[in-house]
């Protein structure tokens, strides 16, 4: 399974506004202004229909507190944006608006933006808080407050509530660990307030609690279940709408101050912004665009080469939620139908797969699986193996920041891990190597995983995302996966080597794009004598 699981994007009902990334260079796989320019035209197989009859399927949401909307004041509605950062195609903002027209009342979305999560930096930050000021202007146009909160949602949205006269709270879903108890704390405290508290899962195309009630084992598993109820949630979305009930004299906050915004962070500032990746809404629209134009009919027989351009490379968008995998599908869908082909058809169908299928494995491994990000959350097969062979002998150990700066033996690993230092986005496939082999460099298999995320979640820009977390664990403490024959340091989980990624692509290509890939790997040689001299790719 891909570490990095494509992905896909939301439309929104107004075209696409701008690719400039207000940076020189362009990377690329960056659509051109041109592209962008179609977006906003909009292709035949991108015209999205809203039809205002669309059903909202209530098994998308569930109560997180004991209040019902029945006994609740007869106040404001507030969406509690969190994980799904767009306007269009937000099944959770949808749900908030049905509720406020027939409550025949305002309608105001808020975010909660706090200092510091987890390993994000500057990079990750930035492309959010952008994005979120797109989310603000739109929301404008529509006559719906929005509100940047400064704080963790416990301590910022009481007060809000309060102040605006609030009876009702819809917010999005995340199965990760600080989210939740984010829910659990703000339920808690709404429920002493007589304010109910609902949530709407916004990001998977079927909800993660109507898929399944349980952990799955793998995809196999999990598949025959998503597909049996796929028809019945993949549908068009309707609109998010001019409100028309107006809201209160002073409901509406100024704009807020993105550079003063950005200033007051308190995260990594070296881990800079990357300029092939515009934030908000209208950049990844136009990326799914040139996606479904350039890349689809490469995606089924060239995703596992990292020196063809051939991915959606939308998965930062989709991580921050600023657009959506369901619209993704459906576009995808629609291109196909009206541009039919082999090549294409086969593209979609790998596309689902991983956008859908393995994207929301990742989801339910997370939301059932407490241990998620550590060794205990594996198999007991895998525990098991990785313990018995956890005093072997490793023939190569880095340090944490050796790997981090690439400075490995590997030309190709160092390649990946510079990839991912300056584009923020490594190769899907290359993540599955990168990651075993901080397994078989790491002193253990729990200091092999803490590594990799910790670079996942500093680099990447969609790291902290259950994607990543099941990349690491699928690649290290074998989730999802089968033993297979047992080796020195591995155990039974799955190995792969340098010569079989030379067989699947022309690694020399891939290492000459990171010139420091190689003099590093050099100069790691020359450390050990002896050392493991990589056969060249021919």
């Amino acid at each position: 399974m891909l570490l990095s699981l494509l992905t896909v994007s939301i439309a929104r009902g107004a075209g696409v506004v701008s690719m400039s990334s207000g940076k020189e260079g362009k990377r690329k796989n960056e659509p051109s202004a041109a592209a962008a320019s179609s977006a906003a035209g909009g292709g035949e197989a991108f015209k999205r229909a809203r039809p205002e009859d669309v059903k909202f399927e209530e098994k998308r949401c569930r109560e997180l507190n004991e209040v019902k909307v029945s006994s609740a004041g007869d106040g404001a509605v507030l969406y509690w944006m969190s994980r799904d950062q767009r306007v269009q195609d937000n099944w959770a903002l949808i749900k908030a608006q049905r509720l406020a027209i027939e409550r025949n009342t305002a309608l105001y979305v808020s975010f909660c933006l706090v200092p510091r999560f987890l390993e994000a930096a500057y990079r990750q930050y930035a492309f959010m808080i952008k994005g979120l000021k797109e989310v603000e202007s739109e929301l404008r146009d529509l006559n719906i407050p929005f509100h940047l909160l400064i704080g963790f949602a416990k301590d910022a949205l009481p007060p809000f509530i309060q102040q605006h006269r609030i009876s009702v709270v819809v917010t999005d879903f995340s199965p990760v660990r600080v989210p939740m108890q984010w829910y659990r704390d703000v339920a808690a405290s709404l429920e002493q307030s007589g304010v109910p508290l609902i949530q709407v899962d916004a990001h998977n195309v079927v909800p993660l609690w109507v898929t399944s009630s349980k952990q799955e084992y793998g995809a196999r598993t999990i598949r025959g279940k998503i597909q049996g109820v796929l028809s019945h949630y993949l549908t068009q979305f309707p609109a998010v709408k001019g409100h028309p009930i107006a809201p209160p004299e002073g409901a509406f906050a100024e704009p807020f101050d993105l550079q003063a915004t950005l200033d007051s962070l308190e995260v990594d500032r070296e881990v800079g912004e990357v300029d092939w990746a515009t934030p908000g809404t209208s950049a990844g629209l136009a990326m799914l665009e040139d996606f479904c134009r350039n890349r689809l009919k490469m995606f089924a027989d060239s995703r596992n080469d990292p020196t063809k351009n051939s991915l959606s490379n939308l998965s930062p968008w989709i991580h921050f939620g600023q657009i959506s995998v369901q619209r993704c599908v459906l576009d995808v869908q629609a291109y196909v139908r009206a541009n039919p082909s082999p090549a294409l058809s086969k593209g979609k169908e790998a596309y689902v797969e991983e956008a859908v299928v393995r994207r929301e494995l990742s989801d339910n491994f997370c939301f059932y699986n407490p241990n998620y990000d550590s060794i205990e959350g594996a198999a007991d097969w895998a525990k098991q193996s990785l313990e018995l062979h956890k005093k072997d002998k490793r023939e190569y150990i880095y340090t944490r920041d050796e790997f981090a700066a690439g400075k490995t033996h590997d030309d190709l690993w160092n390649a990946a891990q510079l990839q991912m230092v300056q584009e923020g986005k490594m190769h899907g496939f290359l993540r599955m190597y990168w990651a075993k082999k901080i397994l078989e460099w790491s002193p253990s298999p729990e200091e092999a995983l803490a590594t990799a995320i910790y670079l996942n979640d500093k680099y990447e820009l969609d790291g902290r995302d259950p994607n990543g977390y099941v990349g690491c664990m699928w690649s290290i403490a074998g989730i999802h996966d089968q033993g297979w024959a047992e080796r020195s340091v591995f155990g039974k989980i799955r190995f792969m080597n340098y010569a079989g990624c030379q067989r699947k692509f022309k690694v020399d290509d891939f290492v000459r794009k990171y010139p420091k890939a190689a003099a590093n790997a050099r100069e790691a040689n020359a450390k050990k004598p002896g050392a493991l001299n990589f056969p060249k790719a021919k």
